[in-house]
């Protein structure tokens, strides 16, 4: 009898601040993998608003009663070197738009030229989620306005 194979998926992004439309892809991959990291990734191009420790926390209360099949880590570095790290097999995006494929496809094909063993796997943004982006929702809490409707149930952000 031969050991199970589990599939891990690597989620990457800034989640500055993890969505609603977020949180519909990682539940919706469950259905797919065994566990999925979400990967808080450090990016060279981007300030971030809210501390990376409290984006860890953040979402790791929002998958709290999921321990076992969602992990909340941050990394430096290329995505396809933390999947290494991870064991992790497949890169998990969410595609909100045509303009949001063109973008990940050109990743997705890069990421596969420097670790042929990884496949990125593309969901499609529920409908109801498609206008929900972390930039708009930045604004709005940027500006005092109330983004409670565009992040997971009792995602308690406090603005310092």
């Amino acid at each position: 009898m031969s050991a199970r194979i589990y599939k891990i998926a690597i989620f990457p992004g800034s989640f500055d601040p993890f969505t609603i439309g977020h949180e519909s892809i990682v539940i919706r991959a469950l259905n797919i993998f065994d566990k999925v990291i979400i990967g808080i990734g450090h990016n060279t191009t981007k300030t971030a608003y809210f501390p990376l420790e409290r984006r860890i926390e953040w979402i790791g209360k929002v998958f709290d009663h999921m321990k076992d099949q969602v992990e909340v880590k941050s990394f430096r570095g290329l995505t396809v070197d933390f999947c290494k790290s991870e064991n992790a097999r497949y890169i998990l995006r969410g595609l909100r738009t045509a303009s949001d494929f063109e973008y990940e496809r050109a990743i997705a094909q890069t990421n596969k030229a420097m670790y042929p063993e990884v496949e990125t796997v593309f969901m499609l943004t529920l409908p109801q989620h498609t206008y929900v982006n972390s930039s708009v929702i930045r604004e709005i809490i940027r500006q005092g306005g109330d983004a409670s409707r565009f992040l997971p149930k009792d995602y308690k952000i406090q603005v310092e």
